[in-house]
């Protein structure tokens, strides 16, 4: 896997993926930035809900089970000083479907959590992640 970050004038970079993919990042204008794009750390918490995401979502088809959505909300705090690291990460999916099994939906967060998803597993070397869901019948 590789990056490609190119600069795009005043605090704005533009990152390409090995499969095309662009995204672009820029500092908040209070730091001479135009709020062009996500913030770093930023992106750091939606690779952790994408992630987890795609998982859970892949766990539960396998099971058997009918997802017809997925939602993850990822609220997180920082340390005071530089670096400001993360230090607690909370997760909460909505899990929306038909006649969903709890305990499969339960198991299926946690796997996530604790042992499939490699941008947590990278981040809780800083931070204290937890994570809740709610089944949403649809």
């Amino acid at each position: 896997m590789s990056i490609s970050i190119k600069w795009q004038g005043k605090k704005a970079f533009e990152a390409t993926s090995s499969t095309g993919h662009k995204v672009m990042m820029d500092a908040s204008k209070e730091v001479g930035g135009e709020d062009r794009g996500s913030r770093p750390m930023e992106l750091l918490l939606m690779g952790l809900g994408g992630c987890s995401g795609i998982d859970v979502v892949m766990m539960l088809e396998k099971g058997g089970q009918t997802v017809t959505d997925c939602q993850i909300e990822v609220d997180a705090e920082r340390a005071d000083g530089i670096p400001a690291v993360y230090t607690k990460i909370h997760a909460h999916y909505k899990v929306f479907g038909q006649a969903l099994n709890e305990k499969k939906v339960q198991r299926a967060v946690e796997l996530s959590a604790e042992k499939y998803c490699s941008v947590s597993k990278m981040l809780e070397k800083t931070a204290e992640i937890t994570h809740s869901f709610e089944i949403i019948e649809a």
